[in-house]
C-alpha cells in the first residue's frame, strides 16, 4: 500500500499562504486592540457574527454524517443530488457511499447496480472501488477487500490542491487499512490512519471506528475498542454495524 501523500514543501508554502496573512491580520487586529479597546469590540463582534453561523453549521453537518440515520442524511442531500452533473451516475454512487458508509451493505450494491453506466461511471473508478472495499470487507470477504484496496492504492493522485491530494490519499490508506483490519492483518501505522480518517471525515466515521476497533482488539487493546464503541448510534437491523456492535462489545469486555 503507497503511504499518505504527503505536500512538498513549495505546495506547502503555497497552500498556508492565506493562512500566514490571515495572522498577520490577526496582528494587525491585535495591535489595533491595544491602541483602541472600543475598536477591538467592534472587531470581535464582526468576528462573531461572520464565523460563528458557519462554525454552527459545520457542527449540525457533522452532527448528521455520524448520527447513522442514513435516511434523514439522504434527505438533506437530495436536493443537491438533483442538480449534480452525470447525475443518472454520481446520484447513485454517492448515495451508495452514504450507505455502505453506514452498514448498509444490501441497499448500498442495489444503488450501484441502479448507476447508469456510461463515461461518467468509468472516470469515477476510484469512487467505486472505495465503495467496493467496504462492501467486501463488511461481507467478509476479505481477499476481494484487500484486492480492491490494492487497486485503489495503485491510482494515480489527482491533478488538485495539496490538501484535496492529501486528503484522497488518506482515504486510499484508510480504505487499506480497513480492509486489512476485517482480515485481522492490521498493524500499528494502520490503527493511527483509521483513527485519523474517522476523525477528519465524518461521512466514514464509523466505519473506520468499527475497523479500528477490530484492529485494538486484536493487537490486545479492549480498553481502546471500549473507548472507541462507547459513543456508536443505535443501528437498524439493515446495517451490519449492529451485529459487528454486539460482537465486538463482546470481545472488549472478556
Amino acid at each position: 500500500m503507497q503511504p499518505p501523500y504527503r505536500p512538498n514543501l513549495l505546495e506547502r508554502a503555497m497552500t498556508w499562504g492565506p493562512f500566514v496573512a490571515s495572522a498577520a491580520l490577526v496582528s494587525l487586529g491585535v495591535e489595533l486592540a491595544v491602541r483602541s479597546p472600543k475598536l477591538s469590540l467592534v472587531l470581535m463582534a464582526l468576528a462573531v457574527l461572520a464565523f460563528v453561523p458557519q462554525l454552527r453549521a459545520r457542527r449540525r453537518v457533522r452532527r448528521l454524517l455520524q448520527s447513522g440515520d442514513v435516511d434523514a442524511m439522504l434527505g438533506a442531500w437530495e436536493p443537491a443530488l438533483a442538480d449534480i452533473p452525470e447525475h443518472a451516475t454520481m446520484a447513485p454512487l454517492i448515495t451508495a457511499t452514504a450507505l455502505v458508509s453506514n452498514g448498509m451493505v444490501e441497499r448500498a450494491r442495489s444503488m450501484l447496480s441502479r448507476a447508469h453506466k456510461g463515461p461518467a461511471w468509468d472516470a469515477a473508478l476510484e469512487h467505486r472501488l472505495f465503495i467496493e472495499v467496504l462492501a467486501d470487507a463488511f461481507e467478509g470477504d476479505r481477499d476481494r477487500a484487500l484486492e480492491n484496496a490494492q487497486r485503489l492504492a495503485e491510482l494515480p493522485l489527482p491533478h488538485a490542491s495539496p490538501f484535496v491530494r492529501a486528503r484522497v490519499s488518506l482515504l486510499r490508506s484508510a480504505a487499506g487499512a480497513l480492509a486489512r483490519a476485517f482480515a485481522h492483518t492490521a498493524d500499528k501505522a494502520d490503527l493511527g490512519v483509521l483513527r485519523s480518517a474517522a476523525r477528519r471525515n465524518p461521512l466514514v466515521h464509523w466505519a473506520m471506528r468499527y475497523a479500528a476497533a477490530v484492529a485494538c482488539i486484536d493487537r490486545g487493546r479492549p480498553d481502546r475498542a471500549r473507548k472507541l464503541l462507547e459513543t456508536a448510534p443505535e443501528w437498524p437491523e439493515a446495517s451490519v454495524f449492529q451485529a459487528f456492535h454486539a460482537e465486538l462489545v463482546q470481545h472488549a469486555s472478556l
